[in-house]
């Protein structure tokens, strides 16, 4: 395997990762921890009971920017699988970018969410919003993958009609 299939096969399983944490990160209600309960992005628990959160602006836009990175996520992902599976006309940009677009994504989410809550006394983040902050490299990483693959697939291309001198 080259180096162009074993950067396509890294950035797959980082985008798989990054997805797998995205969607934990989303859908789980543990972003922060307070005496007496835990609240996510949905819902609030206290007491052993959980209601859904009222609308509140910045909740609204990380949960919107969480679920846009999501679904960048899932559609990244099918397409380092169908780069891995055809050898071909490989859209590695596209899927660079889209993971890029998750990542920063992801990035406004979660500083959003942290800058509202840091100053707050008595809260703890807890592992829902420390698996979306975990989720964020693996995007970026996954998305620096494709772009490598990709820009070696075109040097070699580029190259392939000099002749080489010994």
């Amino acid at each position: 395997m080259g180096v162009k299939r074993s950067l396509q096969s890294g950035g797959t399983l980082l985008g798989f990762l990054a997805n797998i944490l995205t969607i934990l990160s989303m859908a789980t209600n543990y972003w922060i921890r307070y005496s007496g309960g835990h609240s996510g992005l949905w819902q609030e628990c206290s007491g052993g009971t959980c209601s859904n959160i009222s609308c509140q602006t910045m909740l609204a836009v990380t949960g919107a920017c969480m679920v846009l990175a999501a679904g960048c996520s899932i559609v990244g992902l099918v397409m380092g699988l169908r780069i891995l599976c055809q050898e071909g006309d490989s859209r590695g940009r596209t899927t660079s970018a889209i993971f890029f677009l998750c990542g920063l994504l992801q990035l406004i989410a979660l500083t959003g969410y942290t800058v509202k809550n840091a100053g707050k006394n008595d809260v703890f983040f807890s592992w829902s919003c420390f698996s979306g902050w975990l989720a964020l490299p693996f995007s970026v990483l996954a998305g620096f993958c494709f772009l490598l693959a990709d820009m070696i697939m075109q040097s070699t291309d580029a190259i392939s009609g000099f002749p080489v001198c010994l």
